[in-house]
C-alpha cells in the first residue's frame, strides 16, 4: 500500500470528524456573518493541521476570501475550493447512513477542502512536500458565480504552474473533470406602451407579444451540435388582465463549450432587435464563467492523475460536464487545470447531498499522489 494512503487511512476518522465540524458551520452564500464564521472554523483547521494562518481578502457584501501558503519551493501549485453553500441554515441536518455522510455542503464542497488539507498534511508528515509551494485559495461566493472572488482568482492564478480544483468528483464513477461548460446569465427588459384592452387597445404596444417573439429568437440561438444551449428560464410581464402589457422581462441561461460560441451568443443577445414598432429592448448580464476547454495541458495533468490512481490500486477516468466552477477562470487563462479532485458522492444542490465516507482517505491520497508527480 502507498505510504500516503496508509497514513490517510489511519486517520480517516479524523478526516471525517473535521468534515463534520466544517459542515456544521453552515455557510449560505448570502449570509456574510455565517460564511465568515465558517471561515474561522476553516482557519482553525489549517492552523491545527498545517501550522499556517490565513491571508484574508476582506469583503463587504460577501464572505471574506482566504488564502493559505504551505512551503516555499520553486514548483508552485494552487488548490482552489469554496466554503459557501446553497443551503439556508437549518435546511439540512448532518447524519450518517449506509456508509454515507449527508448534510449541507458535505459534497459541494467542504469534503474536497478537508481532503485537500489532509493530503498536504500527509505530504508534510511523510517528508514528500519536496521543492513545492502549495497554496490554497478558498473563496466564499462561488455558488453565486464568484462575483467578488473572480478578480482575485484571475490575479493570483498566473503565479502557479498548475491549478487543482477540489470540487466533487463525477457522481457514479468518480471521474475527474477536464472540461466544463461556460455559463452565462442574460436579462432582457421589454418596454412597450400601456392601453385599455377594451376601449383603445390599438393605442398600446404589447410587451408580452414582443416577449413571445424574443423567446423564439433566443431559442433559435441553440446549437446543440456545438454544445451550446440557450434557455429562457423565467418570463414575466404585464400588470392586470385588462391592460395591454407595458413591460416584460426575460431571464436567460446560456451554456457553451467553446469560447467562440460564448462570443457568438453574447453578440446575438445584445444585438436583439424588436419586432414591434415602438418597443424598447434593454439587455444586461453576460457570460459569468468562460468555458473550460480540454486541451493538451489539461490532458497531460489528467495523465499524471491516472498514474497516481494506479499507484493507489484503482483506475480513474475523465469527463466533461455542463456546470461551471472556478476552474473555468484558470483554464481560460491557459493554466493547466484539473477539476473534480474532491469527494465522491451524489446530490450537490439536492436534499440528499452526501459523500461516501470510505472514499475520504482514498480521494485525499489521490490528490497527494498527484502532487508528488507534479
Amino acid at each position: 500500500m502507498s505510504a500516503i494512503l496508509s497514513y490517510l487511512s489511519q486517520h480517516q476518522n479524523s478526516i471525517l470528524s473535521d468534515l463534520e465540524q466544517l459542515a456544521n458551520a453552515e455557510s449560505p452564500s448570502h449570509n456574510k456573518n455565517a460564511v465568515d464564521a465558517c471561515g474561522q472554523v476553516l482557519q482553525k483547521l489549517f492552523i491545527a493541521h498545517l501550522g499556517v494562518t490565513a491571508e484574508t481578502f476582506p469583503q463587504t457584501q460577501y464572505g471574506n476570501h482566504l488564502a493559505f501558503h504551505i512551503g516555499n519551493g520553486s514548483q508552485k501549485i494552487l488548490i482552489l475550493g469554496h466554503f459557501d453553500t446553497v443551503w439556508d441554515i437549518g435546511r439540512l441536518t448532518l447524519r450518517q447512513e449506509d456508509g454515507k455522510l449527508f448534510g449541507p455542503g458535505v459534497l459541494d464542497m467542504k469534503g474536497g477542502l478537508i481532503q485537500a488539507i489532509w493530503a498536504v498534511k500527509a505530504l508534510k508528515e511523510l517528508n514528500q512536500l519536496g521543492d513545492r509551494q502549495i497554496d490554497f485559495l478558498c473563496n466564499a461566493d462561488e455558488e453565486l458565480g464568484s462575483p467578488s472572488s473572480r478578480a482575485i482568482i484571475e490575479q493570483q492564478a498566473p503565479n502557479y504552474q498548475q491549478v487543482l480544483v477540489v470540487e466533487p468528483a463525477t457522481a457514479g464513477n468518480g471521474a475527474l473533470k477536464t472540461g466544463r461548460k461556460g455559463t452565462g446569465r442574460f436579462y432582457v427588459h421589454i418596454k412597450g406602451k400601456a392601453a385599455h384592452a377594451g376601449n383603445n387597445p390599438e393605442d398600446g404596444i404589447s410587451a408580452i407579444q414582443e416577449m413571445s417573439y424574443q423567446i423564439q429568437y433566443l431559442h433559435s440561438l441553440n446549437a446543440p451540435q456545438n454544445g451550446t444551449t440557450v434557455n429562457v428560464g423565467v418570463a414575466s410581464g404585464g400588470s392586470v388582465i385588462n391592460v395591454v402589457a407595458e413591460e416584460a422581462n426575460l431571464c436567460i441561461d446560456v451554456r457553451v463549450t467553446r469560447l467562440d460560441e460564448a462570443e457568438r451568443i453574447h453578440h446575438a443577445i445584445y444585438g436583439s432587435v424588436a419586432k414591434l414598432d415602438g418597443i424598447q429592448l434593454t439587455v444586461t448580464g453576460g457570460m459569468v464563467r468562460p468555458p473550460m476547454e480540454r486541451n493538451q495541458a489539461s490532458g497531460e495533468l489528467f495523465a499524471k492523475a491516472q498514474e497516481a490512481a494506479k499507484a493507489l490500486g484503482f483506475d480513474i477516468s475523465e469527463t466533461s460536464v455542463g456546470g461551471g466552477s472556478d476552474g473555468n477562470f484558470t483554464a481560460a487563462l491557459g493554466i493547466p487545470t484539473l477539476d473534480g479532485l474532491g469527494s465522491t458522492g451524489a446530490g450537490p444542490h439536492a436534499e440528499y447531498e452526501h459523500i461516501i465516507i470510505d472514499d475520504l482517505a482514498k480521494r485525499s491520497a489521490l490528490l497527494a499522489e498527484l502532487i508528488v508527480r507534479l
